[in-house]
């Protein structure tokens, strides 16, 4: 269940920063911005890719604006896992994760 994402990873100017272009709004008009060691406590969209990207490691901040999630690395570090990250995000069946039967809600 849920679709992937497309995501096009995309180099920036400034050294360290990386963008990712997707095939939808994750924030709709409005700008999110994460940092290390913030309490992320919502449950829309950037707020658990924004978990998931922490999670990851590797990271300083992201911010998210509509379709773009723009991505400080932690010195030395690399994008390896983070449009997989992404592409997941709207995924639910996965590896480990158990199907829902009738019988598990009681019916």
């Amino acid at each position: 269940m849920g679709q992937p994402i497309t995501v096009v990873e995309k180099p920036s100017s400034r050294g360290g920063v990386v963008r990712f272009e997707i095939n939808r709004s994750i924030t709709g008009m409005g700008h999110e911005r994460y940092r290390p060691g913030d309490d992320i406590i919502g449950t829309r969209p950037p707020d658990e890719l924004a978990r998931r990207l922490f999670e990851h490691g590797g990271i300083d901040a992201v911010h998210m604006n509509s379709n773009v999630i723009t991505i400080d690395l932690a010195k030395g570090a690399g994008t390896e896992g983070i449009r997989e990250l992404i592409e997941e995000l709207f995924l639910y069946y996965r590896e480990g994760v158990e199907v829902p039967t009738v019988e598990s809600f009681g019916g």
